[in-house]
């Protein structure tokens, strides 16, 4: 499948090190295979004067071979672990994990859930009409070295 990852640097070997902490699946390399999710994720360096640079791979895996997690819904497991992701408190040791990624909208409810202002079910009650979009977070520099194959790398 193809997959796209949004940089204000071109990524032809792309990396676990060079991760932020916190993040909605732990520290990793994020991609899409969503283009137009990828486009406009790249407009937030144009807005800042930075380069933007679209980067497709050519992503095969066995899933048997590593360790996945999916999350097709934004449900009480996505919350609990993005949650647990972004106070720096995963303790999972997932290869790769795919599921919704947490966009302005989501991210104003996750924050009002971090702030203590919603419940848990009032915070799934309002993301259950989200339609996630779909990131992939490798996690692991093997699944990048042996699974995901660089294309190209794109000037926006």
């Amino acid at each position: 499948m193809k997959l796209y990852h949004s940089s204000p640097v071109a990524v032809k070997v792309p990396d676990t090190i060079h991760s932020r902490d916190f993040l909605d699946f732990g520290r990793g390399f994020y991609l899409t295979s969503i283009y137009e999710q990828a486009v406009r994720y790249a407009q937030r360096f144009i807005r800042r004067n930075r380069d933007a640079w679209l980067n497709s791979y050519e992503f095969k895996y066995d899933s048997s071979a590593w360790k996945v997690c999916r999350f097709d819904t934004y449900d009480k497991a996505w919350l609990q672990f993005v949650a647990k992701c972004r106070a720096g408190k995963d303790d999972t040791d997932y290869d790769i994990v795919i599921g919704g990624i947490a966009n302005d909208k989501v991210i104003q409810t996750l924050d009002r859930y971090f702030e203590g202002e919603l419940s848990e079910n009032e915070t799934l009650g309002l993301l259950k009409y989200e339609k996630p979009n779909i990131q992939y977070c490798i996690r692991s520099q093997s699944v990048l070295e042996q699974c995901l194959k660089h294309i190209e790398s794109r000037r926006l």
